[in-house]
């Protein structure tokens, strides 16, 4: 999570990991809503969201992305490039 004090610094916390039985976006939705619940945070206050390029998390109409612009339409998503980059490495050092 990052978000910006009284201050105006910009604080960066890792606040959880959950176990999900599923991948797909409504279970990932729910586990990220009783996480923010759990810190008395909304859904509704999140301004920012970025996933990797699969289809569970960017999807268009049942994406996590989708379904949390759903509830939100001001989140902006980032796509995040660096999982392509890590894909592309372990291509090459297979072939190594």
């Amino acid at each position: 999570m990052r978000y910006v004090d009284k201050v105006g610094q910009v604080i960066k916390r890792f606040i959880n990991i959950k176990y999900v039985t599923s991948t797909n976006s409504v279970t990932l939705k729910a586990a990220i809503e009783d996480i923010l619940a759990k810190h008395s945070l909304s859904i509704h206050r999140i301004r920012g969201q970025g996933y990797d390029g699969a289809s569970n998390m960017r999807g268009e109409f049942h994406g996590l992305k989708a379904l949390i612009l759903n509830d939100n339409p001001q989140v902006f998503y980032v796509h995040y490039f660096a999982h392509q980059l890590q894909l592309c490495l372990i291509v090459v050092t297979k072939n190594h």
